[in-house]
């Protein structure tokens, strides 16, 4: 049969494989025919269909490339994803992003850009711009950062352009930045950097980009930084307020990367009219509570922020970049993102954006949304039920986080242990963390994931179980430098915890696979080749 003209032959359903074993893959064309020509029309998936021809193309200049692709959908299939800054994304949003919109240059907004003939890209770019603002109900959207870092940096520089650039221009007498001589250049250049910046301290759950100092932010500012209380683990919003009176800080900040409950967003404008603070909000993470209204009234930043930024790939679950909102004032400031920070804007992710904001604002997305929170309450409980420390208590959001310190192991040891057994999550700094940033105490804990994927109360429940389960059976081995000591970051997992565990874990993904449209062994056997040209194992 397979010495036969492809046109000639049929494939029964379950025989299409193994006509690719025998596939030169250097002809993987035949591989999607002989999927077409095995599968009645009515079942063609055509999520599938898409992903196997462009498999087909990539594996025909660079098969390494389509295998590694191949095998992260094996690696996600075996593992269940806990990591709160992750999601997956729709077939419709990912299959935006591969298209000719990521050859064109298109510098500027739409229908005033730098190049000619972004006629398309102007509809696209207008299009989720137009969609954000109704999402979120924002009065402006710049909808071109590549990511959560591009779009605080641009909505820092946008501040600075509006509340100190302005302002100079307009003492100085100017509207053109060349037209200033040298002295005054140097005055603004001085007053740009020497504006002050209070945010979420790092160690409290705060975000690089809000002053660290090994990040630009850390330098472009004189920060400060709030912490959550030492005997609560909440926000003091007394402290705050008596902080940013004292501090008189340009930028008020509030958000997180690693904080397991709401923020009083009214609470927080009402502070920053009083310090003479712009307000700003980073949203990344809870993004998608607020687009799916579990975060409304003073819980939703919107109303309240001058200026709110957003990853769109988080709770949101669109493509991996950035989005900032804002009032009126900044607008025209972050519209000159580019020549300020940012490059060419890509036109294809910006496809990918309007898809997202189109599918959040479905009934279904706010659905999703309250069952992410929901999933992430149960999980927590689950985990403290078992004896793990859980931070503040419990959670508001999609994520929480757990204090291993006192099963005698690192945050280090505990992700690596639970990744060993098959459960993918990340070490995290808790507030006045002894390990510090890189070893850490504790984890986070998230569940826009698997809440994607269909998982409920008696998931959330196995899931907590199963976690409790690795990190009691995880020992710190002895420190190779001085043996009297535990290692921080070695360690063993009692092997018939972690057969134990894996066992589990499979059964659950057995019923929850991540991207079940896509047939994984089919696309094993086409295109996951050893560059060598040894079959996959």
């Amino acid at each position: 049969m397979l010495d036969a003209p492809l046109e000639t032959i049929e494939y029964p359903l379950n025989l299409w494989h193994i006509y690719i074993m025998n596939t030169n893959p250097v002809n993987m064309q035949k591989v999607v025919s002989a999927y077409l020509k095995s599968t009645p029309p009515e079942k063609v998936n055509t999520a599938f269909l898409a992903y196997l021809c462009n498999l087909s193309e990539t594996a025909a200049q660079v098969p390494e490339v389509a295998c590694y692709i191949v095998r992260e959908l094996e690696n996600q299939r075996k593992r269940v994803k806990l990591i709160a800054s992750e999601n997956y994304c729709s077939m419709a949003v990912q299959l935006a992003m591969g298209n000719l919109l990521t050859d064109k240059y298109a510098e500027g907004v739409p229908q005033h850009r730098f190049y000619a003939g972004n006629e398309n890209v102007d509809a696209i770019e207008s299009l989720a711009i137009e969609e954000a603002c109704k999402l979120f109900g924002a009065e402006h959207a710049n909808v071109q950062p590549h990511c959560g870092a591009d779009a605080n940096i641009l909505a820092y520089w946008a501040i600075l352009s509006t509340r100190v650039e302005a302002p100079a221009l307009e003492r100085f007498g100017e509207t053109n930045l060349y037209k200033l001589g040298n002295v005054q250049w140097k005055e603004l250049k001085a007053a740009f950097g020497n504006q002050k910046l209070l945010g979420l301290d790092y160690y409290s759950g705060g975000h690089l980009t809000h002053g660290y100092r090994h990040n630009i932010s850390g330098r472009m500012f004189d920060v400060y930084g709030y912490s959550v209380s030492r005997e609560t683990g909440l926000l003091d919003y007394d402290e705050i307020e008596k902080m940013a009176l004292e501090i008189r800080p340009l930028i008020l900040l509030a958000g997180y990367s690693a904080y397991p409950r709401k923020i009083d967003f009214k609470r927080m404008r009402q502070i920053a009219d009083r310090a003479g603070s712009v307000f700003m909000v980073d949203m990344a993470h809870f993004a998608g509570l607020v687009a799916g209204k579990v975060f409304s009234g003073e819980y939703d930043p919107v109303p309240w922020a001058h200026v709110v930024t957003s990853t769109t790939h988080k709770t949101l679950r669109g493509p991996r970049a950035g989005l900032v909102l804002s009032t009126k004032e900044f607008a025209e400031a972050l519209d000159k993102g580019c020549p300020l920070t940012l490059g060419g804007p890509l036109p294809h992710v910006i496809a990918a954006k309007a898809v997202a904001f189109r599918e959040a604002s479905r009934p279904e997305f706010r659905s999703y949304a309250a069952k992410v929170v929901e999933n992430s309450r149960i999980l927590a409980a689950s985990c403290a039920k078992d004896g793990i420390e859980v931070l503040t208590g419990g959670t508001d959001n999609h994520l929480f986080l757990v204090n291993v310190a006192k099963l005698g192991i690192t945050g280090r040891q505990a992700e690596s242990a639970l990744h060993e057994c098959h459960i993918t999550l990340n070490r995290n700094a808790l507030p006045f963390d002894p390990n510090g940033p890189w070893y850490t105490a504790g984890l986070r804990i998230g569940t826009a994931a698997t809440t994607t994927l269909g998982m409920g109360r008696a998931e959330m429940e196995e899931l907590g179980a199963i976690i409790c389960l690795v990190l009691k059976g995880t020992k710190p081995e002895p420190d190779p430098k001085d043996p009297d000591k535990k290692s921080k970051a070695k360690y063993t997992v009692d092997e018939n915890v972690k057969a134990e565990a894996i066992g589990r874990v499979e059964k659950l993904l057995d019923r929850f696979p991540v991207y079940p449209e896509l047939d994984l062994e089919l696309l094993k056997e086409a295109f996951a080749e050893r560059s060598s040209g040894e079959r996959y194992e």
